[in-house]
């Protein structure tokens, strides 16, 4: 086996934020002995998000076996989505950060499925995955993410099984969203729908469109992380994955700005 070195276009802050966590949440645990340090299963969990290696390419850079890989970084990664905000804390936050306005907006991801799985095919994407409803900021800041449920889920219905609608509405914040959710509440603005519209509706739906923008940079920066272009695992993990995700790309929008 050949080994080389690599490298992670990360910050050294957000391994530094990841070795802190992972340090915390062993002492609670009281684990001692354990194979790697805590800033190098903080590094092989980075890794793993951002590059997509597999577990059994982890444990041979690091040392040690493929199952030890796999329990390092899904240890981490739990940890991490435990960090993500609920979403009456995290809309909370947006009004006090004084957030102009909301962009809400639906993803899916990739996964590795059989035609004989139905419930995963989304028949908009033409492909297998799961829904993730993501909530943005004006600068495309990633404000909140959902779990995962099925890809054949429509994004609206997806929004009202999770509560969004329902917190959006009352957050006394713009929310806007594409064609996707219209009719889903006042307070939740989406574009004029139907073929040859009148001036008076066209230049509305330009300007939508140039505030929505943000929120599919958003989910851009979300699958700029390796692991969630197509996932190779249980379909349910895609929610804390995307969550933990969510958490290290903020953190790097802090280390950056």
């Amino acid at each position: 086996m050949l080994f080389y070195r690599s490298s992670l276009p990360l910050s050294r802050s957000t391994l530094n934020y990841l070795t802190g966590l992972v340090r915390r949440n062993r002492v609670k645990l009281g684990s001692k002995g354990r194979v790697l340090t805590a800033g190098q299963q903080a590094l092989m969990t980075l890794a793993y998000l951002k590059k997509g290696e597999t577990f059994a390419q982890l444990g041979a850079g690091f040392g040690v076996g493929t199952t030890t890989a796999w329990r390092y970084v899904n240890e981490a990664v739990a940890w991490l989505s435990a960090r993500s905000p609920k979403l009456g804390q995290a809309l909370a936050k947006a009004r006090k950060d004084g957030v102009e306005h909301l962009i809400l907006d639906g993803t899916l991801i990739a996964i590795d499925c059989v035609k004989a799985d139905r419930p995963f095919y989304s028949g908009k994407h033409k492909k297998h995955g799961v829904n993730l409803q993501v909530i943005a900021g004006p600068d495309g800041q990633i404000v909140w993410v959902s779990g995962a449920v099925p890809g054949s889920i429509h994004d609206l219905k997806a929004a009202r099984n999770w509560g969004i609608i329902r917190a959006l509405a009352a957050c006394g914040l713009i929310v806007l969203a594409d064609k996707g959710y219209h009719g889903a509440h006042p307070a939740i603005l989406t574009p004029y729908k139907g073929k040859n519209k009148p001036a008076s509706q066209k230049q509305p739906n330009c300007s939508h469109a140039k505030l929505r923008s943000p929120g599919e940079r958003a989910n851009a920066q979300l699958k700029s992380w390796k692991i969630p272009t197509k996932l190779r695992c249980c379909p349910h993990r895609a929610g804390h994955l995307a969550k933990a995700i969510s958490v290290l790309q903020n953190r790097e929008a802090s280390a950056h700005a």
